[in-house]
């Protein structure tokens, strides 16, 4: 009996030697860098349709994330993060070629936006990877980030480093990758099938899932239906005045999600322009989405087929008041 307490004391004396040398290699390398990938020459062809596309999508995406506060897209802050990531700050993506993305070709771009990864091998963690956008709406995004609109014009003007966490260090070595580039085309739906639109709207186009879920450290962005609590909210993030804010329940669950709560034409007004069905405006850290009302029904209509997850998230919040 002594010695099979010996072997589990020595193994345990092992593995707890392996984590804190696995712990301390994560902490030391940081986020890590891969080899360069080869990436295929791209030409896009600008159209005024495409313009206005990827004004539409940068709106939701590239200016909420890095607008600066003359709203060039220098990057700041993203302060709501949960700090457990750390300081989090968005780059430039303006044209200056020195600390923007004026040398980028529209290939790296496209490359970029769907694995996370650079023309140089470094990648980007917390950048979130648009893998189910549609290959035309990702073309419209890049012909607008190379075109003459006033937030995109050159500004050399370098974003802070981003000073990591452990936490955030530790999951760029183990969960957090590069996504692989997409094999397939991938299109839009057929905008007349109300439901598949929907589910792309809000999952490839806007992305809601990512916010909407249970844990930004367990999404699934090739299938964003696996993502822990999917559409059932939870995720902590922080209100401008630093406070705790959790993501609302989009499942149907009648007493904690839309269910009872939100008419169609409601849900529409509350994704446009941030007004609850009280009157009552949504806080930051949402914001009105420029999206047609057949675009936002549609992500109604999707949502209602989402299985339904009951999730307070109003009591979660006091909750984490209270700690405060």
């Amino acid at each position: 009996m002594k010695k099979v307490v010996r072997v589990l004391l020595i193994l345990i004396g092992f593995v707890a030697v392996a984590l804190v040398g696995f712990v301390s290699f994560a902490a030391i390398r940081g986020v890590p860098t891969y080899d360069p990938p080869v990436i295929q020459d791209l030409k896009i062809e600008v159209t005024p349709a495409r313009l206005a596309r990827g004004a539409k999508i940068a709106q939701m995406h590239c200016i909420a994330c890095h607008s600066d506060a003359d709203n060039h897209l220098t990057g700041h802050q993203l302060s709501d993060l949960p700090s457990l990531f750390g300081t989090i700050y968005s780059m430039n993506i303006t044209q200056d070629t020195t600390f923007g993305i004026g040398n980028w070709t529209e290939g790296e771009l496209l490359y970029f936006l769907r694995t996370g990864l650079r023309k140089d091998g470094s990648f980007a963690g917390i950048m979130p990877k648009f893998a189910t956008m549609a290959d035309e709406d990702l073309k419209s995004v890049i012909a607008w980030l190379k075109s003459d609109a006033a937030p995109v014009q050159p500004v050399a003007k370098e974003a802070p480093a981003s000073d990591f966490s452990l936490f955030s260090k530790l999951l760029a070595n183990t969960v957090i990758k590069p996504l692989p580039y997409p094999e397939q085309a991938i299109v839009i739906p057929d905008s007349t099938d109300e439901v598949a639109f929907g589910r792309y709207v809000a999952d490839g186009l806007g992305t809601c899932f990512a916010c909407h879920s249970a844990d930004f450290t367990k999404q699934n962005p090739q299938h964003p239906e696996l993502s822990a609590g999917y559409y059932g909210g939870g995720n902590e993030m922080k209100t401008p005045d630093n406070k705790p804010i959790f993501t609302a329940n989009l499942t149907f669950d009648d007493e904690t999600g839309l269910g009872k709560k939100y008419t169609k034409q409601q849900f529409i007004q509350a994704v446009k322009a941030c007004i609850r069905p009280d009157g009552s405006l949504i806080r930051q850290p949402m914001f009105p989405h420029l999206m047609t009302d057949y675009e936002v029904g549609a992500i109604y209509e999707y949502l209602k087929t989402v299985p339904k997850l009951k999730n307070d998230i109003a009591a979660k919040e006091k909750e984490a008041l209270a700690q405060q």
